[in-house]
């Protein structure tokens, strides 16, 4: 009632001006929210694809090994991974960065390039991405099940579990490197980020594939492991890939970004955290 009086009181080209500002606002805030859900939603497909598509290989090369035809092998996943990764980032990438990866969000996050909230639930749109192809893979090939867990990364034979976490932190450490040189970086190359990027998503599986799986990327695990219910080790998969992106992302912001970019992004965050944001 306070609030109806204070407007009632006011002439009526003042009330028509704080309306016109009260619709401005709450249309920007709508808009930004939209944005958002934009952005959150290409996360979501781009997981979705990338576990469907690469984790959907080891499925159909369980299959034909199975039926006695010839697989396609590491180097036939890897390349799988690597090429579902270029077609994500450069279909989805203006949307929303094309992260599709958890490690390379919580780095984004840990060195400031993106609000804690927004990171968040990128997060979780990957992993309900991630998800969805899971138990879509488990319906598609049942009886890859058991046989290969759908596609969830293992342990290779005689492999530690300090092997496989520091095997999973270095070629994630190259992946979200590149990422920073080649998206984050204004002097970089925008227009091979994808390829780039994709190279070393094939590079990680060919090499990691013998002793983490070369998951690079916790979501791409957590989708079959969850449909299969197979966790063994799981942990493995989320401690060094988010270690190695974490380090990627101070060891380029230390030594390699644009100093004068730093500057201007320190000051545009104090701007921020002196006003309001409805971002």
């Amino acid at each position: 009632m306070d609030n109806y009086k204070d407007y009632r009181l006011e002439s009526p080209s003042k009330l028509v001006s704080i309306l016109i500002k009260t619709g401005c606002a709450g249309a920007v805030f709508s808009a930004t929210v939209m944005e958002n859900y934009k952005k959150y939603l290409s996360e979501f497909l781009g997981t979705f694809a990338l576990i469907f598509v690469g984790a959907g290989c080891v499925c159909a090369d369980y299959y034909l090994v199975k039926t006695g035809a010839q697989g396609f092998g590491l180097m036939g996943i890897a390349i799988a991974f690597g090429v579902v990764v270029v077609a994500v980032v450069y279909s989805l990438g203006y949307i929303s960065g094309a992260h599709i990866n958890p490690a390379v969000t919580v780095s984004m996050v840990v060195m400031k390039r993106m609000r804690a909230d927004n990171g968040l639930m990128y997060i979780v749109s990957q992993i309900a991405g991630a998800t969805l192809a899971g138990f879509l893979l488990k319906i598609l090939f049942p009886e890859a099940l058991a046989g290969v867990f759908l596609g969830t990364c293992v342990l290779g034979s005689n492999v530690t579990v300090a092997q496989a976490i520091l095997m999973e932190a270095v070629i994630t450490f190259l992946l979200v490197f590149v990422v920073y040189a080649t998206v984050i970086d204004k002097r970089g190359t925008p227009a091979l980020a994808g390829l780039s990027i994709g190279l070393v998503v094939l590079f990680g599986v060919m090499v990691g594939g013998a002793i983490s799986g070369g998951s690079l990327n916790p979501a791409r695990v957590f989708g079959p492991a969850i449909a299969s219910g197979h966790f063994t080790n799981h942990y493995v998969w989320w401690i060094g890939p988010i270690a190695g992106g974490i380090v990627a992302g101070f060891v380029y912001e230390i030594l390699f970004a644009d100093k004068k970019e730093q500057l201007l992004q320190a000051g545009s965050e104090g701007i921020k955290n002196r006003r309001p944001s409805l971002v």
